[in-house]
């Protein structure tokens, strides 16, 4: 083809990342755009000042729900005076938030009223990485406590640097193995001085009186706490309880301080919390958050129509006799600045929850007024610009033609007193605006998803070319590029280009025109070889039986691929998977069973086993015995290996030195200190797990021996290069054991006994299509007759070992929990290394526990193409070639509206299924050294026979 392997790699590395964005690009682009007029409700306001009190990671229902008093056992609800809120002064509902589920974009929906571009929260953790307006940047003043995770990203955003105050707790205080109830009370103290403070301050005691004041109230406890200890456990009701009283405390000094009632309250969640104490994507656990607001401006209880419960969410928070008003997160930033009087924010696209004020309708539909021709205002800048750039651009039909019409008759009907029928109108209005803005950000999609398809399409027909051209044909065919290809693909290209270039599209679309252009040059060059090379495959094939035999075999493999898309909505599916490939030994027939009973019976057991990972629950709770179960296991591996580790050690010497019993011992002693690293692991967890458990935090010693062991396991193995044995089984146990100490100490359940069957799966797998080779070898000579060749062509039955092998790697990702499922992630195993909350380093060691399969597969699949004689990379590079198939599938099930599970999951599947592609890529390069001079014997000699 005229391309190295690695030249291939790169271009697929490039292509991958770049088209990776792409989903941002059509489906989840930023909402801001900057120039709007401002829009504010020029009626007196109903509240002077409001706190609002965000319970981090705190859940709708567990607030709302009674429980077992934590500290009393007594049956009862833990938050009595936000509750009595909810009955006799305010109103309350669900707070629905978006995915990502994280801290940051759920405080910049509610204080901003926009939902942040999906793609920001890889820019940065703690600041948003674009300007955004807020209602604390329309504040007279805004005093805001809490996390120094949240609070500086609005301190920063704001017009003026003085108009935001920051109080904050140190990071090292948000330590997941104290009582994290201590930084609620951090808040609800300074608070308290704050106040106090007033009474010797003449200067801060004007400020506090002043109009249009807002106290933001970060509480970090029920986050931190939920991670800790899940939030179904004493710990996190606990928590419940502490807020519910720092509330009831704040609520009364800010009574006594003013002595009027014109504060108000609104008491939410940026987020909600799994059970299985994580967040970020879109499950309704963690969408769910609550929604209390009472006060000045507030309306009352509705009891004369309790409607809001029927889809049975509510049924047990005994609130039935009240109405229960769910709004959309974003809509809490409209509603504050109603109160308070104050600017909406520019960028916010909340609708204002009329259910939620108390006034004359007059005041209301101005309210509605003002929320509505500040969305279309967002609009109308966006229209301008999208016009102006754009090719024969069509605008959003319904506001182009009645929207201004629209504002003008609405005015007329609030002029009219028709202040009924003028909200309806505004709400109408808002709703048309909001589809205006979808569709502005829609406007572009059939053109990119046009070329995002040609990409991936043309990446698969690009690498399956390159495989048959590369592993397949016995010469290589001779690329040709005529010069009419060349000039016509120049000509698209620049076609192309100058259409982005004069609509004034981001860079990134450029990428997504080049890459189409160049694999489908190439696939049209070189469509020859495909052809070529599929005719080589079928050379064989001759009769109808045959060729139905390819036909069934090729809807078969479709099928598996598809039933693996649906495997990241079902993990059920990877267990029927297995179940199914427990008959191979079968389908070789009953004379290959008889002459590989031990083999064929041991993966029978370990596929029905492997089947039983994925039917598991993945909300794990810490298990200290499934924990020792697994290393125990891994132990036993070890020492197995050391007391029948002689005939390996020396079939992986060479004869010279074959009897050198001095090199043997050193080989061993390394293994039994790889072992005892193993017990270790098994030692210093079981101390982590016991101390953390009674509350203590982690000893210092516990955790300097933890991470020294950790290191230790993956820096022992170099030793033997010092003198090294070549053996294949000998260099597997080397691997095995290395991550055996971390399989140890960042597992909470059965994370480690999946590491064991998984890794004696991989083992036999490759024993196995071993043992099918040769057997298929029997009587077939290579094709010259001569010397056997150092590798292969790749035939027909390598299709399996490589459908095989990507279907282990999706097991990887599954088996031990949802991957696709952010929150299916605990930080449990962590705080046995990192007890203070570092989002990038726990995810860190997260991410290196989630590979470590990866490199176990790695080895194996290296071992098995020098077992087959393939040539190397031949195998990965099918894998890469039918890979994207996945990634298609997923391209278009990408959700942007609907459930908030089905969007983030969507996603997450879209993700993962593209980086498999760059996880390829690294697992080839890390094959090659893994695998380096390891002896498998023979190599086998080339065959005609089609498997």
């Amino acid at each position: 083809m005229g391309l190295s392997r690695r030249a291939v790699l790169l271009i697929g590395t490039i292509f991958h990342i770049c088209f990776l964005r792409s989903i941002f690009d059509i489906y989840f682009v930023t909402p801001l755009v900057h120039g709007m007029q401002q829009h504010r409700v020029e009626a007196e306001a109903p509240a002077k000042r409001l706190f609002l009190v965000v319970g981090d990671g705190l859940r709708a229902d567990k607030l709302y729900q009674s429980h077992d008093d934590p500290d009393t056992g007594e049956h009862r609800y833990l938050a009595p005076f936000i509750r009595s809120k909810v009955l006799n002064e305010g109103t309350f509902g669900v707070s629905h938030t978006r995915v990502p589920t994280e801290s940051r974009p759920g405080h910049v929906a509610i204080i901003a009223g926009f939902y942040e571009d999906v793609s920001a929260v890889t820019k940065g953790w703690k600041m948003n990485p674009v300007n955004f307006d807020s209602v604390f940047n329309q504040s007279r003043h805004t005093w805001s406590f809490g996390s120094p995770d949240i609070l500086p990203m609005f301190a920063h955003g704001a017009s003026d640097k003085d108009r935001v105050e920051t109080w904050m707790y140190a990071e090292e205080e948000e330590d997941f193995s104290k009582d994290a109830t201590a930084l609620d009370t951090w808040v609800f103290d300074h608070v308290s001085d704050l106040f106090h403070n007033a009474s010797s301050n003449p200067a801060l005691d004007a400020a506090l009186r002043q109009d249009q004041n807002v106290f933001f109230l970060h509480l970090l406890g029920c986050d931190t706490t939920g991670h800790a200890y899940r939030p179904y456990s004493k710990e996190y009701l606990r928590n419940i309880k502490v807020v519910d009283e720092g509330v009831e405390a704040t609520v009364k000094l800010v009574n006594d301080f003013y002595g009027d009632d014109k504060t108000a309250w609104i008491f939410t969640a940026d987020h909600g919390m799994s059970d299985f104490g994580s967040h970020g994507d879109g499950h309704p656990d963690n969408t769910r958050t609550p929604i209390v607001a009472w006060g000045a401006g507030v309306a009352k209880p509705d009891t004369a129509s309790p409607i809001g419960h029927d889809d049975g969410f509510s049924d047990d928070w005994g609130l039935s006799a009240v109405r229960r008003n769910d709004i959309n997160q974003a809509d809490i930033a409209p509603l504050m600045a109603s109160l308070i009087g104050v600017n909406y924010p520019v960028n916010s696209v909340g609708e204002l929850p009329l259910q939620f004020i108390d006034a004359e309708p007059a005041v209301k539909a101005e309210m509605a007024f003002v929320n509505a021709k500040q969305i279309v205002e967002q609009y109308r800048v966006k229209h301008t610009a999208k016009a102006a750039t754009e090719l024969a651009y069509k605008p959003f039909p319904i506001l182009e033609e009645e929207g201004q019409s629209d504002i003008e008759r609405i005015q007329g009907l609030i002029d009219a007193e028709q202040y009924e029928h003028a909200t309806d109108a505004c709400l109408q209005l808002a709703e048309k605006a909001l589809a205006g803005l979808k569709y502005l950000q829609r406007y572009d999609w059939l053109f990119l998803r046009s070329l995002v398809t040609a990409g991936y399409l043309g990446w698969i027909v690009f690498a399956f070319t390159y495989v048959m051209n590369e592993y397949v044909l016995d010469d290589r065919y001779q690329i040709k590029r005529p010069v009419a290809l060349k000039l016509f693909s120049m000509a698209s290209f620049t076609a192309l280009c100058a259409l982005i270039w004069v609509q004034q599209m981001p860079a990134s679309y450029y990428a997504y025109a080049f890459f189409p252009v160049l694999f489908w040059q190439e696939a049209i060059a070189t469509r020859d070889a495909l052809f070529l090379g599929l005719k080589q495959l079928l050379g064989n094939v001759s009769s109808p039986l045959s060729y139905l035999s390819v036909l069934a075999k090729t809807i078969l493999y479709i099928g598996l691929l598809e039933a693996m898309v649906f495997g990241y909505f079902q993990r059920l599916v990877f267990s029927a998977c297995f179940v199914f490939a427990s008959v191979w030994p079968l389908s070789r027939g009953i004379t290959f069973v008889k002459q590989h009973k031990l083999l064929s019976f041991g993966w029978v057991v370990l596929c029905l086993v492997m089947s039983t990972f994925t039917t598991l629950n993945v909300v794990k709770q810490e298990d200290e015995r499934q924990i020792m179960v697994g290393g125990v296991l891994m132990l036993a591996i070890g020492c197995i290996y050391l007391l029948f580790s002689n005939r390996v050690l020396r079939a992986s010497s060479e004869p010279s030195v074959r009897n050198d019993q001095e090199e043997d011992s050193f080989t061993r002693a390394i293994i039994g200190v790889q072992v005892g690293l193993v017990a270790l692991a098994m030692v210093v967890t079981h101390s982590s797990v016991q101390s953390l458990q009674a509350k203590q935090g982690l000893p210092f010693g516990t955790q300097i021996v933890g991470w020294a062991t950790l290191i230790a396991s993956l820096m022992v193995p170099f030793l033997h290069v010092m003198r090294p044995k070549h053996h294949y089984l000998h260099r597997l146990v080397i691997i095995f054991l290395a991550f055996s100490p971390t399989f140890i100490i960042l597992t909470i359940s059965y994370e480690g006994i999946f590491y064991v069957v998984f890794f004696a799966m991989l083992s036999l797998w490759v024993e196995m299509e071993g043992a099918v080779f040769k057997a298929g070898q029997k009587g077939v000579v290579s094709k010259s007759g001569a010397k056997a060749k150092r590798s292969r062509q790749l035939t027909l039955g390598d299709t399996r070992i490589a459908l095989f092998f990507f279907f282990l790697i999706q097991v990887a990702f599954f088996g031990t929990g949802n991957i696709a499922s952010i929150s299916s992630f605990s930080l449990d195993s962590v705080y046995r290394l990192i007890p203070v909350f570092n989002p990038f380093s726990m995810g860190a060691l997260l991410l290196f526990k989630l590979l470590i399969p990866f490199a176990v597969i790695s080895a194996n699949l290296g071992i098995l193409n020098k077992k087959l004689g393939v040539p190397p990379s031949s195998l990965f590079m099918i894998v890469l070639a039918i890979s994207d198939i996945l990634t298609l599938n997923f391209f278009y099930l990408v959700r942007d509206e609907g459930s908030w599970l089905d969007i983030g999951q969507s996603i997450s599947h879209f993700f993962i299924s593209s980086l498999l592609v760059l996880f390829l890529v690294v697992l080839e390069s890390l094959s090659d050294i893994i695998v380096a001079k390891v002896e498998v014997g023979k190599p086998h000699t080339p065959s005609e026979k089609i498997e």
